[in-house]
């Protein structure tokens, strides 16, 4: 708890005291119309999300982000179920809003587990051209709230949800990034997911994890991507998998519509960095799809 506190303050003086940057990316938002003394790279990812983690990326001045995040069933369904087509599947549904082009604020709701989610993220120090500042750094702090009922209540008598304290988890990154040329980008991101009640004895409340991702353009609007993330410290003694998606960015006017595989039914941090039950070796993967619409206010 010392350390999500001290990380919590930390966030906020940042925000409460940003440095001198300037805004945003092509797609995701407009640059400033001159700036004399820094040109800074931009569209290192095109999308705020890679696949499923958060990119360094933050929408620009005044933008709005419309999100619709997909993910079916597994392929290891068979033809029965249509190779995962058939279900069950898991969506989001997501508004994510900056007014500076710096900070960025989201929320969002999965019906898997029927999650509530909400985030902060800031672009604290920004890459530029002439390599005065070599890397993007970004601080992304989000929240879930598990809003369905208690299923093994009926079982047990027992409401594990009975303090809303207990439905709560959260998620502190701190994303560190760097645009290698046009066409080549890469991110890591050290990662804790914290969970205010554990789900059983043997687990831990606080679990770790190294995340990395990368981007390679083929052409002006087509790239391709990739993410894993690697368990410093499980949350469960359960089998589970780290997570790893491969997919492809579309870029289509102001929509971004991203196509991939990946091993993760959650579509949140708190779901699919600690709690992956399937693999890649076992036709434990999924087909999903996330499309980004952003509109300037």
């Amino acid at each position: 708890m010392k350390f999500i506190n001290t990380l919590t303050i930390f966030c906020c003086i940042s925000i409460l005291f940003p440095t001198n940057l300037f805004a945003q990316d092509d797609l995701l938002a407009q640059l400033p119309s001159e700036n004399e003394t820094k040109t800074f790279s931009i569209a290192g990812f095109k999308s705020t999300r890679v696949i499923n983690f958060h990119s360094y990326e933050v929408l620009g001045k005044r933008s709005l982000d419309f999100r619709i995040s997909h993910r079916f069933g597994d392929l290891s369904s068979g033809i029965d179920g249509f190779y995962g087509i058939d279900g069950p599947a898991s969506i989001r549904l997501g508004l994510e809003y900056s007014h500076d082009g710096r900070l960025m604020v989201g929320f969002g709701r999965t019906s898997y587990e029927k999650m509530l989610d909400g985030f902060i993220k800031y672009r604290l120090v920004r890459q530029t051209e002439n390599g005065s500042m070599p890397f993007n750094i970004t601080l992304m702090s989000s929240m879930f709230v598990k809003t369905g009922k208690d299923p093994e209540e009926s079982i047990t008598d027992i409401n594990k949800y009975k303090y809303f304290s207990n439905r709560i988890s959260y998620c502190h990154q701190l994303i560190i990034g760097r645009k290698f040329s046009p066409k080549f980008s890469a991110q890591i991101a050290p990662s804790l997911v914290h969970f205010n009640m554990a789900e059983r004895f043997t687990d831990n409340n606080d679990s770790y994890f190294l995340t990395g991702a990368l981007r390679y353009k083929f052409t002006k609007r087509i790239a391709l991507t990739a993410e894993y993330g690697a368990r410093m410290r499980t949350y469960t003694q359960q089998k589970v998998y780290n997570s790893l998606g491969v997919g492809i960015d579309i870029e289509t006017g102001g929509h971004v519509f991203q196509m991939f595989v990946t091993n993760s039914f959650g579509i949140v941090e708190s779901q699919f960095l600690p709690f992956n039950n399937t693999s890649w070796s076992d036709n434990g993967i999924r087909i999903g799809f996330n499309v980004s619409r952003v509109f300037d206010l």
